[in-house]
């Protein structure tokens, strides 16, 4: 009897002694001018949400293959149905209306910090999963934001909608997979979307990309929970650091959202080693942020998305979203100032 619970006694706490023991994230100088959200299909909206809820802490974003931010307003149904296929089309202008609106009550950030803000968005003419017009709505979205807002103004809005490739991150070799929607969703497109996105971010590159040199590490996910609540991440995320911010420098930071089905559970470490972040986030000095969904159903979410429709709370998308404010937690640790 003794050996048994002996044993029971190890095999339940073997998980809080596995969790002690996990890495954490390293504290980093990060540069606060030279930050950035980065997101593919349901990670785009998820960086769209982030950028609006915490403007103060990433006023540049891109968003690829992505609609307009608030657009499914908790409603599964309309996620699948307007936020994809474009079918009814998005109601920009109530959306814009409603993100002022939600600004001005504090539910969101303050837009003003948008003021000097970038925002690129990308989408393939060949898209079927995520229609066109949605990603078009997407940019007019961020326009009419700008327009409505006197203080946004400077805001720059730059859309790269006319290339062909179909659901995916186009990445810079050539293969058979660009006009397909297939995993790891990187589409061998001759385009290297990374290096245009960290152009679009930070400016033009000193030198070309050549191979990563920093170091990708696994860190502890459920550590960096906002007052112990479950965000339905996995345990383990992964953190970029190239050579600069290992050396102890200053360094920007980008954290950048996979796609539904595009987790590491799914993927392996496809999207995190092969997106071609790293070797560029070696030329701009960035550290990079792969945050991690887990799949569920309870609450359902078979295909580890990013929360763009409210199955993590009905707060999903503002400041008080559960993953939104891990994020936040997490660009914390790494030494990200509270504010700007």
């Amino acid at each position: 009897m003794r050996k048994t619970l002996g044993l029971l006694t190890l095999l339940l706490l073997a998980p809080l002694a596995c969790a002690a023991g996990a890495p954490s994230l390293p504290t980093l100088k990060i540069n606060a001018s030279r930050t950035a959200v980065v997101g593919l299909s349901s990670g785009a909206y998820m960086a769209a949400q982030v950028q609006l809820a915490y403007p103060e802490l990433f006023p540049n974003a891109a968003i690829v293959a992505g609609g307009p931010f608030g657009c499914a307003g908790g409603k599964l149904d309309m996620a699948l149905g307007s936020c994809m296929k474009g079918v009814p089309a998005p109601d920009v202008g109530a959306l814009v209306a409603g993100a002022t609106s939600r600004s001005a009550s504090g539910d969101i950030g303050a837009l003003k910090n948008l003021a000097h803000g970038r925002v690129y968005l990308l989408h393939g003419k060949d898209d079927a999963l995520v229609a066109p017009a949605v990603a078009e709505a997407g940019v007019q979205f961020y326009r009419q934001l700008r327009d409505a807002t006197p203080a946004l103004k400077g805001m720059q809005v730059h859309e790269d909608g006319g290339r062909a490739f179909a659901h995916n991150l186009p990445v810079a070799g050539k293969g058979d997979d660009c006009g397909k929607s297939v995993a790891p969703y990187l589409g061998h497109c001759g385009f290297d979307a990374a290096g245009e996105i960290f152009a679009q971010m930070f400016g033009k590159p000193a030198h070309a990309a050549g191979r990563a040199q920093g170091e990708l590490r696994a860190f502890d996910q459920d550590a960096l929970r906002p007052g112990g609540a479950d965000a339905f991440l996995a345990d383990t995320g992964y953190v970029y650091l190239p050579p600069a911010c290992l050396a102890g420098k200053p360094c920007g930071l980008v954290v950048a959202f996979h796609g539904c089905k595009q987790n590491a559970a799914a993927v392996g470490k496809a999207f995190v080693e092969d997106a071609g972040f790293n070797r560029w986030a070696d030329v701009y000095a960035v550290a990079v942020l792969y945050p991690q969904t887990r799949a569920s159903f309870a609450p359902l979410n078979p295909q580890a998305c990013w929360d763009w429709w409210g199955y993590s709370g009905a707060d999903y998308d503002s400041r008080q979203g559960v993953q939104l404010r891990w994020v936040v937690n997490a660009v914390r640790a790494l030494g990200l100032p509270a504010g700007r």
